[in-house]
């Protein structure tokens, strides 16, 4: 079971992706610009290129980088989530899969086939501190063989409980990294927020890793 189906609670059909996205749209009913992770995402690769949206949960991203003309396909395995997704959007691609499982043949299984690999893969909103205990570095080489050769992966996640649903973070950058270079990534940049903040430290953390 993955960190998420246990503090999200959802049932046999996962969670409630309506009340999950309610916050967010509270959010931009206020005024708050909530596509930060899309800004950063185009700093990277231009209008066109093909994305992989790990963890889409409800498409918030996904539906976002799709408004602005990226080839976007959104994974989850919370078919409560991806429910809202495809209400939200149902002209965009969305498979249901455990990231810890994904690879091409399950996309082309779905019919979203990455050809010679996706021009990034972006994973926010907590991904990787939210997958199964003892699959994280499995799902960052998951990921990394879905990229083309130089094409990055974009993470952004908490590092300590006051930034994560979590008592405790399961893993620090050290960590990340490590699997990471295994996987075949390079880092490349850090951030402390999705809109560029340098990285000096602290409880979050936006990185950029390429793949050689």
């Amino acid at each position: 079971m993955t960190r998420w189906a246990q503090v999200a609670g959802g049932g046999a059909d996962g969670s409630d992706g309506a009340r999950y996205q309610e916050r967010f749209d509270a959010m931009a009913a206020a005024g708050q610009h909530v596509h930060g992770e899309a800004d950063r995402c185009g700093t990277l690769v231009p209008p066109g290129s093909r994305v992989l949206d790990a963890g889409c949960g409800t498409g918030r991203v996904a539906v976002e980088l799709g408004r602005r003309g990226y080839a976007v396909v959104g994974v989850d395995v919370d078919a409560g989530m991806l429910a809202h997704a495809r209400d939200a959007a149902p002209h965009l691609p969305w498979v249901r899969a455990d990231l810890a499982d994904l690879d091409a043949a399950v996309l082309d299984a779905a019919g979203h086939g990455p050809g010679d690999g996706f021009d990034l893969v972006v994973a926010a909103g907590n991904v990787v501190p939210l997958v199964a205990h003892g699959t994280e570095a499995q799902v960052v080489a998951r990921l990394a063989a879905l990229l083309r050769p130089g094409a990055p992966l974009l993470a952004g996640f908490g590092l300590d409980a006051a930034h994560l649903p979590l008592d405790a973070a399961p893993f620090g950058l050290t960590e990340y990294d490590t699997w990471c270079a295994a996987a075949g990534l390079v880092l490349a940049e850090r951030y402390a927020t999705w809109d560029g903040a340098p990285y000096a430290g602290g409880g979050y953390a936006v990185s950029v890793h390429r793949r050689r």
